[in-house]
């Protein structure tokens, strides 16, 4: 979140910052709320002040019926200020945690996804001299995945993959894990279930009607949606040393998420699926290096989607289209034949001091001074997508997938080739 002394600063750079991130957030009414804050606090510290230079006079005089008196005056308007304080503390901060991001000032300006800006592109989609399958054929065809039984099991959008491609996932992860660990990050799996004040604090909504996230009925844990959430409460309520910095984190795991209102054509198969794997790159470190580091988490990214050979795009996401965290963000779209364009594969975000106020991280300098560090994200790969991206991509008029060459290693026989089962 942002801090309310630059919000009080800065009231209209913040309003007009929502309009264009199309967030809906008032923010006179949370200056209102913050100076009625200031005035009860400073009422309640003097009249706490007060008793406690009356518990010590009545220590020193014979007639303490004044004393007496004054003090049950004091306790009953604390008994109606202190409440008052707190719901109108509760109130602000409600307000505070909805207001978004700074906006780096390059991101372009829109409303949808549809005035995200190309900035790069590598490859171009394939010409088939046949007509080209969409995944969940080609998985249904190679007999890969089974949805129908998964339904029964778990319900829909979940899936059962089978066969090649969990080879296909394990060599992904092996891929990814490897190229990451060259590159200095540090290797971690994460758990499955956060703190609501984990989820919370990292910018996802972990209760209530717009939530994404799947929780855990009398308790404070939800399941995560990604694992940017368990490596961004890893520090939580920390202070890290400048010279130990960047933190670089590369972690495996499972993401969960309702999907509500996603179901439609534009979503089958595994593109917008309720369980999938990632492998996530998480990164802490000093403000003035969070650019630099973003502009690398992307490049990692396109590293990792060139050598697997298929076709994309890179894209600078709109003010509308950024989310309350991101301070700037970009988005890998791969070329897809079931949505007959180009579809999401990853995402990194600077979020720069967004998460780590909201989570108490902090950096101390070799001169002493603290302050909040940064945070960024990005997914090396989402196993769900990627397999998308490969199956529709490498896929041959016989309905067999070639396997991409820097997966092979990690296949049985080194196995260049999907095919039909005899």
């Amino acid at each position: 979140m942002l801090d309310i002394k630059f919000i009080r600063k800065h009231k209209e750079e913040i309003k007009k910052n929502c309009v264009q991130r199309n967030i809906h957030c008032d923010i006179d009414e949370l200056l209102a709320l913050d100076e009625k804050r200031k005035i009860l606090l400073a009422e309640i510290e003097n009249l706490q002040a007060e008793k406690n230079k009356l518990i010590k006079a009545i220590q020193n005089v014979a007639d303490k019926t004044e004393l007496i008196a004054r003090g049950k005056e004091i306790k009953e308007k604390l008994d109606k200020l202190e409440p008052e304080f707190k719901k109108t503390l509760e109130k602000q901060e409600k307000i505070l945690r909805e207001v978004p991001n700074l906006t780096h000032p390059d991101s372009p300006i829109g409303k949808s996804d549809k005035e995200n800006k190309e900035i790069e592109r590598y490859g171009k989609p394939p010409q088939f001299d046949f007509t080209p399958r969409t995944h969940e054929e080609i998985m249904n065809n190679l007999d890969l995945i089974d949805f129908e039984r998964a339904a029964k099991v778990s319900g829909s959008k979940f899936y059962y993959l089978k066969n090649e491609s969990v080879l296909l996932e394990m060599a992904l992860i092996q891929f990814a894990f490897r190229k990451l660990l060259e590159k200095g990050f540090t290797p971690f799996t994460t758990p499955d279930l956060a703190r609501d004040k984990v989820l919370s604090g990292v910018g996802f909504n972990p209760r209530g009607k717009e939530t994404q996230i799947y929780s855990v009925e009398n308790s404070d844990l939800s399941l995560v949606g990604t694992a940017e959430i368990t490596m961004g409460g890893y520090h939580m309520e920390e202070t890290i040393l400048e010279e130990k910095l960047p933190l670089k984190y590369v972690a495996f795991s499972h993401c969960f998420r309702t999907e509500a209102g996603s179901y439609g054509r534009h979503s089958s198969g595994l593109y917008r699926v309720h369980q999938f794997s990632k492998v996530e790159m998480f990164v802490y470190c000093a403000p003035e290096d969070s650019e630099k580091i973003h502009e690398e988490l992307k490049n990692i990214e396109v590293e990792i989607f060139q050598e697997l050979g298929v076709p994309f795009r890179v894209v600078d996401i709109c003010t509308g289209d950024l989310g309350g965290p991101a301070y700037r963000k970009y988005d890998l779209e791969a070329w897809m034949v079931s949505k007959n364009g180009w579809g999401e594969i990853t995402s990194t975000s600077n979020t720069t001091d967004y998460q780590a106020r909201r989570l108490n991280i902090k950096l101390k300098r070799s001169s002493g001074e603290k302050e909040y560090l940064h945070t960024l994200n990005g997914t090396a790969i989402s196993i769900a997508r990627a397999l998308i991206a490969i199956l529709e991509n490498y896929q041959q008029s016989d309905g067999s997938v070639i396997v991409p060459e820097v997966l092979r290693e990690w296949m049985p026989n080194k196995m260049e080739k999907i095919e039909r089962k005899k």
